[in-house]
C-alpha cells in the first residue's frame, strides 16, 4: 500500500489540479508568514489574515481528499484487477 507522500509525490506528476493547489497552498503560507511578522495587525490585517487560513486549509482539505481519491481507486483496482 503507498504512503500519503508516495500517492502526493504522484499527483504532483500526473495531476495539474493538484500541482496548482500545492503551489497556491504554498503562496498562501508565504503570505501569511509575512504578515504574521507584524507584531501588531490592524483589523482589516487580521480579517485578511483569517481569509488567508480559511482558503489556505481548503487548499490543504482539497488535496487531501485527492490522496484519499486516489488511494480509494488505486485500492479498488488491485482488488477487483
Amino acid at each position: 500500500m503507498m504512503t500519503d507522500d508516495q500517492i502526493a509525490d504522484q499527483l504532483r506528476t500526473s495531476s495539474r489540479e493538484y500541482r496548482e493547489l500545492e503551489d497556491s497552498h504554498h503562496q498562501l503560507d508565504a503570505e501569511l508568514q509575512r504578515l504574521l511578522k507584524h507584531h501588531v495587525l490592524t483589523p482589516q490585517e487580521e480579517v485578511l489574515k483569517k481569509q488567508l487560513q480559511v482558503e489556505k486549509l481548503a487548499k490543504k482539505d482539497r488535496m487531501a481528499a485527492m490522496v484519499r481519491d486516489h488511494r480509494h481507486t488505486v485500492e479498488e483496482a488491485s482488488t477487483t484487477g
